[in-house]
């Protein structure tokens, strides 16, 4: 099969020809890849900040990148018979075990025994993706793998961050979002759907904040290199700050912008990575009663709750499409910023 190596770091991709996956456990699942989502998670990869972890656990280069995967069943083991080859399906990010206590708990990307493609193992940036049958999420009629993909991860990330952010974000309450991106857009559209908060977006690309009204933004506002922006939003709470921040960013200085903007009680949900939080404990902890709360992912049936979400119409992406042969044009395009939404890999049509 055809797939996007990543040969060396910060070195463009190369496309060429490596085995087809093969089922090696009963519940393995393979399927033909429709649309792949290409993840900020993909660049931090390319540029080489997974190398250490990747030598603990012996995974080392080229590699198939790739986490975000949709397309159509082509082969099932023995214990995945439930299963039909050609169903269309979004995958879940973890293949899990299904025995551990976190998977009996529901928690499955705290699994202590299963594999990641595109992350620890080979992922969809390729025309076949190995995984197992309890990542696999089947698609309702009207929707089509390019439509759902990155809901795997940016979706169900972005998902999950609202879900835990939904008892804070009560009417009459202010969100921020921090970030309109990949993760972001999905983020507010599922606030929207999901609370009656006020939502106050603040990116520091005009053509995503120019969308984000349209996602369900009542405010954007323009990121700034004096932080102006701070204040800004900090007039459009009253002065209070806000109750939630949803820091989709994480670096770059947002993951201080969402300290200074939270009110008192105010809770930091930190999805996006890749900075250094930095908090003075009692001024900005302590006597405020600040909350920061991680999140990962998000377990299956949420995968699944955003895809009925999506089914209703209340979740769309906003993407752009490329060829398995464009992966480069779409690294580029997304690590220069230039992506609004997410930026899919399309290895099959059909």
């Amino acid at each position: 099969m055809k797939a996007a190596l990543l040969t060396d770091f910060h070195e463009d991709f190369v496309v060429d020809t490596v085995p087809d996956p093969q089922i090696t456990a009963p519940s393995d699942v393979i399927v033909r890849v429709g649309a792949a989502g290409f993840c900020r998670t993909d660049i931090h990869i390319w540029d080489g900040q997974f190398a250490e972890m990747w030598k603990a656990a012996g995974t080392g280069l080229p590699f198939v990148c790739g986490h975000e995967n949709a397309g159509w069943i082509a082969e099932v083991g023995p214990g995945a018979s439930h299963l039909s080859v050609g169903q269309p399906v979004l995958l879940h990010d973890l293949a899990t075990c299904g025995y551990c206590h976190a998977c009996r708990a529901g928690d499955d990307m705290h699994c202590t025994s299963s594999f990641f493609p595109g992350i620890d193992s080979p992922g969809g940036f390729a025309e076949y993706v190995r995984t197992n049958a309890r990542a696999v999420v089947p698609l309702p009629e009207n929707l089509t793998p390019v439509d759902v993909a990155p809901l795997s991860d940016a979706g169900l990330t972005a998902y999950h961050a609202v879900k835990k952010a939904v008892p804070h974000a009560v009417p009459g309450s202010y969100t921020v979002v921090l970030g309109a991106g990949g993760l972001g857009h999905i983020g507010i559209q599922c606030l929207r759907a999901m609370t009656a908060t006020e939502i106050i977006v603040v990116d520091r690309n005009p053509a995503a904040l120019e969308h984000a009204r349209g996602w369900g933004a009542d405010h954007v506002v323009a990121s700034r290199e004096d932080r102006s922006h701070v204040a800004e939003v900090r007039d459009l709470t009253e002065g209070l700050g806000a109750n939630v921040v949803i820091d989709y960013v994480g670096e770059g200085g947002a993951e201080r912008d969402a300290v200074e903007l939270l009110a008192a009680n105010g809770v930091d949900f930190l999805v996006g990575y890749g900075g250094t939080l930095q908090v003075k404990i009692l001024e900005e902890g302590l006597f405020p009663e600040t909350s920061f709360v991680s999140c990962i992912v998000g377990p299956y049936n949420e995968l699944v709750e955003l895809v009925k979400l999506t089914e209703k119409g209340r979740v769309e992406l906003t993407s752009t499409t490329f060829p398995l042969e464009g992966v480069n044009d779409a690294l580029h395009a997304l690590d220069e910023g230039r992506v609004i939404g997410r930026g899919i890999l399309v290895p099959n049509e059909t």
